[in-house]
């Protein structure tokens, strides 16, 4: 059957992939999973349109969510949908600033929230909420109202022909959801996407993966980010089996539990497993070590149908006996796709998992086109390691003068909600709508990203810099987590430096230097000339006017928790810089 709008999907799972026993699975902590099956999917949705019937809840309403990723947030969200209403999907990270603007300026009826915790975090806000009504949560709590009560009023109150009617009257081009997006400058904004933006994506992005209703995927990235969310509606598209997981602190026995074929990610988490797996490898010794190292400079030097030559064939068959198959098997015995987006993926990385068996898809989208325009895919021909692939189908896209990434595609939003001339900003006259990215397109069609184009900036010399050119090179380092390259209008670019900690202390420890505090182990000369030669090895590869010439090592990890990383794991500039203020005066005093 075909899909237009996304509680469609409820339909086609009556029709396609009836009585599957687990549909929907969640785990949390080191619990036993809580299973749903297509038929508690469905009737559970239908339930908690019911009750928002009986409650008097009417299309165009906003409904919003605060939780992390659970199979329930499904129920809600076709629930919201079927009626007509609108789901304001909110990250359970923001600040309390952000979570008032979003809900003041989506006037938000009701709120779902995760649990107690996150209820303690809104409690505050929720008096200055003139449009509210209700705040619920997804688990029970004393004195606030439970999901399972709205489903329960549901089940009392069955409203099946006014729910028939509403669905009737919903079209593609109706409201499904507002996005406000996480930015890095500013207040939110609100991102207008219709069922058909939504549906005509992940309609699209379903031809990818060679999946049917016996294969599982794993989610735990923000499903209330359109990246996320929209890969989940087309897992279900598809069939597949989807396991939710609510926290990355369990991320690993997760991954043993799912045992998933596929699951999307940010390039941050790659890094992570393959700096740990490095680290690891430090700890050895002698030939074990020696087998280990080689191991890694095979899969390091790995190339689409390398494979398939004779020598290099024979070193990576024998890699993956002794040393590579043992890492795969970290994400599970099932592992063949993961979907890569949100940030470039350093090209030594994706050789790496490549090597391993595992078909990193880079992609490449913005919450503003519902995500994905373009994605490496599996045909022949498909695949071109270091770019962020090829257009979708209904994808068109242009490259403009300046180097901007232009495109049109049904899945382009409406626009920022209440924000018209916000909105014209980035369309122009011929409907094109301005990314912000810089890019060029290969020959084969593929897409590279070269910078963000805000985030460019030009010395006093007159030299453009791209700062995310330079800061994924330097994050090649074993010891440098995160780097932050600035130096708009100065003579040359400076960085701020976030050690790699794990990596930095079994180096300390190899050399005998012991420390109780992180800011000693940052200050001591030895540790000093490391970096001094890191920032040296690294700048080799750069030309002379990007090169890094002055820098600062701080003593502690950026987070979403601290305010300098989004929900999205990606650098938040502007609050990094007014934080670290004093210590980039100090670079460039005269500033």
């Amino acid at each position: 059957m075909e899909v237009k709008r996304t509680f469609d999907i409820l339909e086609k799972y009556t029709h396609v992939f009836p009585k599957k026993n687990i549909a929907l699975a969640g785990i949390e902590g080191s619990s036993d999973m809580i299973t749903y099956s297509t038929d508690d999917y469905i009737n559970n949705s239908k339930y908690i349109s019911y009750g928002f019937l009986h409650l008097g809840v009417e299309k165009g309403d906003k409904i919003a969510s605060i939780t992390f990723n659970r199979p329930e947030w499904n129920f809600l969200d076709m629930g919201i949908s079927m009626i007509g209403a609108v789901h304001i999907p909110i990250y359970p990270t923001i600040s309390d600033k952000d979570y008032e603007y979003i809900l003041k300026h989506a006037e938000v009826k009701y709120i779902f929230v995760a649990g107690e915790e996150m209820y303690k975090r809104i409690k505050h806000i929720v008096p200055n909420l003139p449009a509210l009504k209700a705040v619920y949560t997804f688990r029970n709590l004393f004195e606030i109202q439970h999901l399972n009560e709205l489903i329960e009023l549901g089940k009392n109150n069955p409203k099946q022909e006014k729910l028939e009617e509403l669905k009737n009257s919903i079209s593609e081009n109706d409201l499904a959801t507002i996005i406000y997006t996480s930015g890095t400058t500013g207040v939110p904004k609100g991102v207008i996407l219709t069922h058909k933006n939504i549906v005509s994506n992940f309609v699209a992005s379903s031809k990818i993966p060679p999946y049917g209703t016996e294969e599982f995927a794993m989610s735990f990235l923000p499903i209330c980010h359109i990246y996320e969310r929209m890969l989940n509606y087309m897992y279900q598209y598809i069939g597949l089996t989807i396991y939710y997981s609510a926290s990355l602190a369990n991320i690993s026995e997760h991954f043993m539990k799912a045992e998933p074929h596929i699951f999307s990610t940010v390039p941050r988490l790659l890094e992570k497993v393959f700096d740990k797996i490095v680290a690891k490898g430090r700890t050895l010794k002698g030939v074990k070590k020696a087998i280990f190292d080689w191991s890694i400079a095979v899969a390091l030097d790995y190339d689409i149908g390398r494979e398939n030559e004779i020598i290099y064939g024979l070193k990576l068959s024998l890699a993956k006996k002794l040393v590579l198959n043992k890492i795969k098997s970290i994400f599970g015995k099932n592992i063949d796709i993961v979907v890569s987006g949100g940030a470039a993926l350093q090209l030594r990385l994706a050789k790496f998992y490549w090597a391993l068996g595992i078909h990193v898809l880079e992609g490449y989208g913005l919450t503003e086109t519902s995500p994905v325009l373009t994605v490496n895919n599996l045909n022949p021909g498909g695949v071109l390691l270091g770019s962020v692939g090829l257009p979708l189908d209904g994808v068109v896209l242009k490259i403009a003068e300046d180097g901007e990434i232009l495109c049109k595609t049904p899945g382009v939003m409406r626009g920022y909600y209440k924000e018209d001339a916000m909105t014209k900003e980035v369309f122009d006259e011929e409907g094109w709508f301005h990314t912000g990215d810089i890019g060029f397109i290969e020959k084969t069609g593929h897409l590279r990203i070269t910078d963000r184009k805000k985030l460019m900036f030009k010395t006093s010399f007159g030299k453009y810099i791209s700062p995310q050119v330079i800061e994924n090179k330097f994050k090649e380092s074993p010891y440098i987590d995160q780097l932050m390259v600035f130096g708009e209008n100065q003579k040359f670019p400076a960085a701020l430096i976030v050690p790699e900690f794990v990596n930095l202390k079994l180096w300390c420890d190899r050399k005998g230097l012991k420390f109780e505090e992180k800011s000693e182990m940052v200050n001591h000369p030895d540790v000093r000339n490391l970096f001094k030669e890191e920032v040296n090895k690294y700048n080799g590869d750069l030309g002379d006017f990007e090169k890094i010439v002055k820098y600062d090592i701080l003593d502690k990890e950026w987070s979403i928790e601290n305010g300098e990383l989004s929900a999205t794991l990606k650098v938040r500039r502007s609050y990094v810089i007014n934080k670290y203020n004093d210590r980039i005066k100090k670079i460039f005093p005269e500033s």
